[in-house]
């Protein structure tokens, strides 16, 4: 059974795996066993990811490019297959999201999430997708949304873009199944980190922030999520165990998307 979990000399490419959600899936993938692929926008943020994944026990190998960029994403493949290795799994995490009502919502804006939640899973999958045909295997795993499923005030380019990640999966997974590609996506919900901190502090007066309120009371599970709890399905969705899952988005969200709420 083990075995079937087991990622021992894979290589996974993380977009944007220097911290939160990216570095935990990263940390759990090498404790799997594989060797583990990063990329930041910036030295800077390399460097501290790099240092981070020392401090965790694994030696991780770094990377500057912008997943936006199609001629830099081609660089930092060929660079990753000279110095470690074909990719075996890629996990197209990096995101950004702009929580903006829509009439104040620029096209700028609008293009630019779009552009890193949507058009940089094509490019990077693109680029990885030749190496993966050849070696006849290949995992991709989509980080989607709760947005993919859900509209919600001011993030309409978040879940349009979410939206089309999700529907992205589902092709790669129509194009490229019979090469024994499998793409997949992880739909998080609420995840307790540092950007969603603010949210989950109580307030001075002793009370739940509103927001930490509402989400509380809209998932069956009663908490939010950790990074930990997206670490067993990356596993899974990237190992020999998924090999016949193939256009999946599976939400890990405590039951949100199953739960209309409690009556008022």
């Amino acid at each position: 059974m083990n075995n079937l979990f087991d990622l021992t000399g894979k290589i996974a490419l993380i977009t944007g795996g220097a911290h939160s959600i990216g570095f935990a899936l990263g940390v759990g993938l090498a404790q799997a066993g594989a060797v583990i692929c990063f990329n930041c926008s910036n030295p800077e943020s390399r460097d501290r990811g790099l240092a981070a994944y020392r401090e965790a026990g694994v030696e991780a190998h770094g990377y500057v490019a912008d997943v936006t960029d199609e001629e830099a994403v081609r660089a930092l493949v060929e660079q990753i297959q000279q110095e470690v290795g074909v990719i075996d799994i890629l996990v197209n995490n990096a995101g950004v999201i702009k929580r903006i009502p829509m009439l104040e919502t620029t096209v700028e804006d609008f293009a630019k999430v779009v552009d890193v939640d949507l058009v940089a899973p094509f490019i990077v999958s693109k680029a990885v997708l030749p190496g993966m045909i050849a070696k006849g295997r290949g995992k991709i795993i989509n980080i989607c949304s709760m947005m993919s499923e859900l509209g919600r005030e001011t993030v309409s380019a978040y879940a349009a873009a979410k939206g089309g990640l999700k529907m992205l999966t589902r092709n790669i997974c129509s194009e490229f199944g019979g090469a024994n590609i499998q793409c997949n996506g992880i739909g998080p919900g609420y995840i307790a980190t540092q950007q969603t901190e603010p949210l989950r502090c109580r307030q001075p007066d002793g009370s739940r922030h509103p927001f930490d309120q509402f989400i509380l009371s809209k998932t069956p599970a009663g908490r939010w999520g950790t990074t930990d709890d997206l670490v067993g399905p990356a596993v899974f969705l990237a190992s020999d165990a998924s090999n016949f899952v193939n256009g999946h988005i599976l939400y890990v969200d405590g039951g949100i998307l199953a739960y209309i709420g409690k009556q008022p």
